[in-house]
């Protein structure tokens, strides 16, 4: 009896150990699946196959003197172009500009990326001096219809964490120095200076058209 038990029971730490080396198998595949992708936040239906890219600061006050502007020349060209955002926070000049990533990416994650872009800016003065931003985020998400808890997780989410990481990574890879807003048409970087007013410096609406123009003629004649 004794040496019956001893087999079977031989058996069955065999039974588990081939458990354990499939088991560990499996998740090992399954881990390549989860690298984190930079985000694709994009507005337009881009008709004539342009993309005007973003990389931007909520709490960079440039940006903001942007925001406007640019809202107009999506208006204009929706039909035309692609609109793409990606954050590109700075935290050494603005230590809240991370945790408002995290909040547009969070609101993302209900359908409402830019419901929460645009609440962002247009309240940039509010929470960007704040100790505690989260409390406005948390604002904001209920003024757009967010169910808040859900956005408090997401909002301490690491996909949310790796999702602005990975965007941060591929600024680095254009070579570019860092600075907000960044703007690349059709993978071209095109400094801030061409979409400004040479009188004021301020962004302007007929410089932004001027340029998409150009892109959309040359698009065509390629």
């Amino acid at each position: 009896m004794d040496r019956r038990f001893l087999g079977i029971l031989a058996v069955i730490v065999l039974i588990f150990v081939g458990i354990a080396a499939f088991s560990g198998g499996h998740k090992s595949s399954n881990s390549s699946s989860s690298t984190p992708q930079p985000t694709n936040h994009v507005e337009g239906k881009g008709q004539k196959n342009v993309t005007l890219v973003e990389y931007g600061d909520y709490q960079c006050p440039v940006c903001f003197a942007y925001y406007l502007p640019l809202k107009q020349v999506y208006e204009q060209f929706s039909s035309d172009i692609y609109f793409q955002f990606r954050n590109l926070p700075l935290v050494s000049a603005h230590p809240n500009a991370f945790a408002a990533a995290r909040a547009a990416e969070a609101a993302g994650m209900q359908n409402k990326y830019w419901e929460m872009h645009d609440k962002l800016y247009e309240n940039q003065n509010n929470w960007a001096p704040a100790s505690n931003p989260l409390s406005f985020f948390s604002q904001f998400a209920q003024d757009i219809g967010l169910n808040v808890n859900q956005f408090k997780t997401d909002y301490a989410s690491s996909k949310v964490n790796d999702s602005i990481n990975t965007d941060l990574a591929e600024f680095k890879k254009t070579g570019q120095q860092q600075g907000t807003p960044s703007f690349f048409l059709d993978g071209n970087y095109i400094a801030n200076q061409n979409f400004a007013d040479p009188q004021t410096g301020r962004p302007s609406v007929d410089k932004f058209a001027q340029v998409l123009i150009a892109e959309i003629a040359k698009k065509a004649h390629n």
